[in-house]
């Protein structure tokens, strides 16, 4: 499976994708990309969503994944920033409606929970599992690249938790 996850921000777009390689009985992990796509504050909110839309579209081509994970809304204090943020989510949402991929979405503390098995984990943990998980040398950068992974990450976990209960039957 190969799962585009896309962590959605307002200064930069992080976006990677994750595919679970199957040995026997065991399942690996492995990073085919990572990136974010920083949005320049000089231009208009359109030309930044348009921005946004279009790398991302680029990428899912390149990528062909299976399913793309995104982050599921979270309300914040400052309305005008969560309603920026949302319009950059509809963005990401439209991008893998065009390109015919179904999207999974996961609350912020069960992203966390199933990379760091906390919950409230600070961003630098994140970032360490993630690149523990997927075997990489150094952290993955930016924080929201490492932060779109550990999207794909718990999308990838929950789907073989599914899986697994299945074959229980």
């Amino acid at each position: 499976m190969r799962v585009f996850g896309i962590d959605c921000g307002t200064e930069v777009t992080g976006f990677g994708v994750v595919e679970s390689c199957e040995r026997g009985r065991d399942s690996a992990l492995a990073c085919r990309a990572l990136g974010g796509i920083k949005l320049a504050k000089g231009k208009t909110l359109p030309e930044r969503l348009e921005q946004v839309y279009r790398e991302l579209s680029e990428a899912m081509a390149i990528w062909q994944p299976d399913v793309v994970a995104i982050e599921e809304v979270f309300y914040s204090v400052n309305a005008k920033s969560a309603l920026k943020l949302g319009q950059v989510r509809g963005v990401a949402l439209l991008a893998a409606a065009c390109q015919g991929l179904a999207v999974a979405e996961y609350a912020p503390l069960k992203i966390k929970s199933s990379v760091v098995g906390y919950g409230l984990a600070a961003k630098d943990q994140v970032q360490f599992m993630v690149a523990r998980l997927l075997g990489l040398a150094e952290l993955p950068q930016p924080a929201d690249a490492a932060d779109a992974l550990a999207i794909a990450i718990c999308h990838i976990h929950t789907a073989q938790t599914l899986q697994m209960q299945g074959a229980g039957r």
